[in-house]
């Protein structure tokens, strides 16, 4: 099940550094992930300072 990133993003970019496949990049008011892409590895979840990515 691949990850979204929830509206409590502060869009500090953590997310998108530990992506091993590059799937988070910035959206209009946050960061987004192409849930197409995403692995399920859950990186981004394990770094997220507020908790914000989450399984679709």
């Amino acid at each position: 099940m691949a990850y979204r990133i929830n509206e409590t993003c502060v869009s500090c970019g953590a997310c998108a550094a530990e992506c091993p496949v590059g799937c988070i990049s910035q959206g209009d008011s946050q960061f987004e992930i192409d849930e197409s892409s995403c692995i399920d590895c859950g990186n981004c979840a394990n770094v997220c300072p507020v908790g914000s990515p989450e399984q679709a």
